[in-house]
């Protein structure tokens, strides 16, 4: 799963390293979305998007172990469309989740870390103008729960020879809206190799595999 730099060598080393072209969606290809994956839940939904074509600029892959992998592409304003596969390659993908960054800060002390690792563990998770979420990975029995922890990396070309790697610490909440669907929250605790530590809450919505196309 994990994709080193290339830096030369044969075209068919090239091709093996490559960043995989996942639901025919990688670096350089614009992903359009169906309008009424996000529409259809009008003023219900925080995702508003100002238009339902996605050019991708960045990829990002995420090893899971036994859970599987994790694949990301990014716009150049931080949408983020994932998709979870049981296969490195993202050819069995049937996960789809479109998020959209909502607050970025820098907790500027230890104290306000601890705070943010108490919200990751709570049942709920609620923002100033936000309404509240319950957690959704591992259920809301448990009046606290442990987050999430991975490595990401991040490329920005096809060939896989530009990485940046970012630690991660995170727990998605979710929230019913009408009709059936759901809205997303996810909570995360980010720090990029060589730089600085953030607070990043992104919120989002489940899409099925026809309401998106590259």
């Amino acid at each position: 799963m994990i994709f080193r730099g290339l830096f030369g060598g044969r075209k068919d080393e090239a091709r093996a390293l490559a960043v995989p072209v996942v639901r025919n969606v990688t670096i350089g290809r614009s992903v359009r979305l169906d309008p009424l994956a996000w529409r259809r839940y009008g003023a219900d939904t925080k995702v508003q998007l100002r238009a339902d074509a996605l050019p991708i600029v960045a990829q990002g892959l995420i090893d899971l172990g036994a859970d599987g992998f994790v694949h990301r592409f990014y716009t150049d304003d931080d949408l983020m469309l994932q998709m979870v596969s049981p296969d490195p390659e993202g050819q069995q993908a049937d996960d789809f989740t479109l998020f959209v960054p909502w607050a970025s800060a820098y907790p500027p002390d230890a104290r306000a870390r601890r705070q943010w690792a108490d919200r990751l563990r709570a049942r709920t998770f609620a923002h100033d103008d936000l309404p509240e979420y319950r957690r959704f990975w591992f259920g809301d029995a448990d009046e606290r729960q442990d987050p999430v922890s991975f490595w990401e990396e991040v490329f920005d070309d096809r060939e896989g020879r530009h990485v940046r790697r970012i630690y991660q610490t995170c727990m998605l909440f979710a929230r019913d809206l009408p009709g059936e669907g759901r809205e997303l929250l996810l909570a995360i605790e980010m720090e990029p190799e060589a730089g600085d530590l953030t607070h990043e809450i992104m919120v989002g919505i489940p899409l099925n595999v026809g309401e998106f196309e590259a």
